[in-house]
């Protein structure tokens, strides 16, 4: 009598490896999504990511030009998605992928870069106010546009802070 040769045993095997392989994929991006960090502060974007090396990247808020994100069905579902970042920096656009919750992040990264604006113009107005470290006394229209055009020259604010800021004396005036 002759042995009937099974086709499950080699498909078992098969079936084992594939389980492995699947589980071993897994838990390769899941070590790597959980040491993933990407934060916001008040002054940049910093990303750290890695297992076994380390890769990172930090990006000033005030060289962000656009933030974007992009979600398919399922990254909805589990709140996650891609967000992008063009920057003026020398790489211009960086990606990131499977980040928690883009949309809030993309929203908090436009949030920082207006604080960011405000407190820069806040010290441009005290700047050109006049008042100092010692709280000086505060100089005129024709003073503060002189003060701030120097802070121009110096490169310490932009052409165009200084044109608005310019404005805002003159229509003081």
């Amino acid at each position: 009598m002759a042995l009937a040769t099974s086709w499950w045993g080699p498909i078992d095997y098969v079936i084992g490896i594939l389980w492995i392989g699947a589980l071993l994929w897994f838990g390769a991006n899941y070590m790597k999504w959980t040491t993933t960090n990407f934060v916001v502060t008040n002054e940049r974007v910093i990303s750290r990511t890695g297992v076994v090396s380390k890769e990172g990247i930090e990006i000033p808020l005030d060289r962000i030009n656009t933030v974007f994100f992009n979600q398919s069905i399922f990254e909805r579902m589990i709140g996650a998605g891609d967000l992008g970042i063009e920057s003026a920096g020398e790489g211009g656009r960086q990606e990131f992928s499977n980040i928690r919750k883009p949309s809030l992040i993309q929203n908090e990264i436009y949030r920082q870069v207006e604080g960011l604006e405000d407190r820069r113009l806040d010290r441009l107005g005290r700047a050109a106010a006049g008042i100092g470290a010692a709280g000086s006394a505060e100089l005129s229209i024709p003073e503060q546009i002189e003060k701030l055009d120097q802070l121009r020259r110096q490169g310490v604010v932009t052409e165009e802070e200084f044109q608005a800021k310019k404005r805002d004396l003159l229509d003081r005036m």
